[in-house]
């Protein structure tokens, strides 16, 4: 539950601030809200691979993200 509410905060903050949507932060939250979008079609149709390819290509991007935010010297 604490994850969900330190999305929603993001959110409400990159909503005031519409120049920020390139911002590591931003794109991991639309990210993880396209994942769980993805995950609830899934449960109803399981055997559409095309989404659940997506989803992974997704999930990829966002772990790239995650761990380019570990690693940044200058960040």
């Amino acid at each position: 539950m604490v994850k969900n509410s330190f999305i929603s905060i993001i959110l409400k903050e990159q909503e005031e601030n519409k120049e920020n949507r390139g911002s590591v932060e931003f794109q991991v939250v639309s990210f993880t809200n396209k994942i769980r979008r993805l995950t609830s079609q899934l449960e109803l149709h399981k055997k559409d691979y095309l989404s659940l390819r997506g989803q992974r290509k997704i999930l990829g991007k966002r772990q790239r993200l995650l761990s380019q935010g570990d690693t940044c010297p200058w960040c």
